[in-house]
């Protein structure tokens, strides 16, 4: 059932006893008085239904989440200090002898809010207070941006991915323990047996292993297997492959794939991060926050947590969804998409986007800018004043056109000639680019947009480049509860105070 806090105080209350000792104008004071404003316990009361021993008070373990997202640090070291520490003890509202409690009731907590209808309630909670403030009034604006985290596992090889998954798959499934296998005592931990200077060695080895992952799959086809065994099927099924492919030189042999897969799994430990480039030569591992900021306070609106690969622009519209119409919303090139501008001008909102950039394929030749795309007449007519139709497919093919024409050395290499790719979102890149010329458009970007990275560092500071957890789900919540704590600490340095009933905030940027 669920727990609740106890209104009488008791004569070791730290609040009471130690105060002067709590800064003002901190998480730790703030929480120390209002927890239970911002967090009641009838916000929580679905997540512990019927009779039995009560649970933990939900405004304490709120208040423990959220310092806990704030510091950036385990469950174990989070009731260190809700034992040790007089800051989250009066946070929480706990006595000075107070012995906290077990680490593993934070899991249970975190659990049950990701189970439930409501998981990301604790950030809603902190996004009530700012409505309440007003500190929005008036402000149109809306920032995207994005930043990688890393992954809270090592980055496996193909060979380690193999070995960790079939030994997986025969613990698990008895048909798939039954299977002779040939590459590796997979009883036995670590790699196998193989000398990794000698090419030769290593291409039997991957051959091997290939060969074991196939006749374990083999033999667990049409077996009736649980959820566990299914997913662990299922992960063999993809490592085994995604990095192999069949030897042309030599028949039914498997060697290793040149070049890296799109969605490649990384690790088996935590089969949902990803690869992704932060720029051509640096590569990321693990997961991608994508947040949408109000540019003048920094305060972020919404956050979402995706694997490293997923687009910006995928991701930006689903942050600004629920906003009012009419919202100049900000973002760099990554948002430029035509479909994302699409869906962003369906939602109301006006898009200050800088536009993606498209080089000529031949230096100081005609890019695609160049060519004059009539989308009513279904039309285009390149630099050189030749017109053709867009197919149904929304293919212009200049073709003959391009034989004799003097502009072909600036426009195109291609022996069949220029090619323009027309889709349903061209309207809406040209929208873009018209905007995007405006001198004003350009000086409210400048202006307004940057401001997104500040809260991007605020919300990734210290420990927080690396998610804590495994997996897309529980790290999501790790995120929303970390931009809670974030946005709280922000609405303090605002002068956020409680006027009478309601919270305002003394100044609003």
């Amino acid at each position: 059932m669920q727990g609740s806090e106890r209104s009488d105080r008791e004569l070791t209350d730290t609040l009471a006893y130690c105060g002067d000792l709590i800064p003002e104008g901190s998480v730790y004071r703030f929480l120390a008085e209002h927890r239970l404003r911002v967090f009641p316990d009838e916000m929580f009361a679905d997540l512990f239904t019927g009779r039995g021993r009560p649970s933990q008070p939900a405004s304490v373990m709120a208040t423990v989440l959220v310092l806990q997202a704030l510091e950036t640090i385990s469950d174990r070291e989070a009731v260190e200090r809700l034992r040790c520490d007089v800051r989250w003890k009066a946070a929480a509202g706990l006595t000075l002898t107070d012995p906290a409690f077990h680490p593993s009731v934070l899991t249970l907590w975190r659990a049950r809010l990701r189970d439930s209808d409501d998981p990301e309630r604790i950030f809603n909670a902190v996004r009530a207070v700012v409505a309440e403030t007003g500190v929005f009034a008036r402000k149109k604006r809306r920032a995207l941006d994005s930043t990688l985290l890393d992954d809270a596992v090592a980055t496996q090889d193909t060979v380690t991915q193999l070995v960790a998954q079939i030994r997986k798959c025969r613990r698990l499934i008895p048909e798939a323990a039954g299977v002779a296998v040939i590459a590796h005592d997979y009883e036995a931990k670590g790699k196998p047996e193989c000398d990794w200077t000698d090419p030769g060695e290593r291409a039997d080895l991957i051959d091997a292993l290939v060969d074991d992952a196939l006749a374990i799959l083999a033999a667990v086809d049409g077996v009736e297997l649980d959820d566990e065994q299914a997913d662990a099927v299922g992960l063999l099924a993809v490592v085994a492959g995604q990095d192999v492919e069949q030897d042309p030189k030599i028949p039914g042999r498997w060697r290793i794939v040149r070049g890296v897969a799109k969605d490649r799994t990384i690790s088996t430990v935590d089969p949902e991060a990803r690869h992704a480039r932060k720029s051509r030569s640096q590569r990321r591992d693990g997961y991608k926050a994508h947040i949408a900021a109000e540019p003048d306070t920094g305060i972020i609106t919404d956050a979402k947590l995706t694997p490293a690969n997923v687009s910006d622009a995928e991701v930006g519209p689903e942050l600004v969804a629920d906003e009012k119409p009419g919202r100049e919303i900000l973002g760099d090139s990554a948002y430029g998409s035509g479909e994302a501008l699409n869906r962003l001008g369906a939602q109301g909102h006006a898009t200050t986007i800088k536009p993606i950039e498209r080089k000529p394929t031949i230096a100081g030749g005609f890019g695609r800018d160049a060519f004059k795309i009539n989308t009513r007449r279904k039309a285009v007519t390149c630099p050189a004043g030749n017109t053709v139709k867009i197919t149904p497919g929304g293919t212009a093919a200049f073709g003959k056109a391009c034989a004799g024409c003097p502009l072909r050395s600036r426009c195109t290499t291609a022996v069949a000639g220029r090619t323009i790719i027309v889709d349903e979102f061209e309207e809406d890149r040209k929208a873009n680019k018209a905007r995007w010329a405006d001198p004003a458009t350009q000086k409210s970007y400048r202006r307004h947009r940057p401001m997104v990275e500040r809260s991007i560092a605020w919300m990734a500071r210290g420990r927080a480049r690396r998610v804590p957890y495994r997996g897309v789900a529980k790290n999501h919540q790790w995120l929303t509860t970390r931009v809670a704590a974030v946005n709280l600490t922000r609405l303090l340095n605002l002068g956020l105070t409680l006027d009478g009933s309601s919270f305002r905030v003394a100044r609003t940027r």
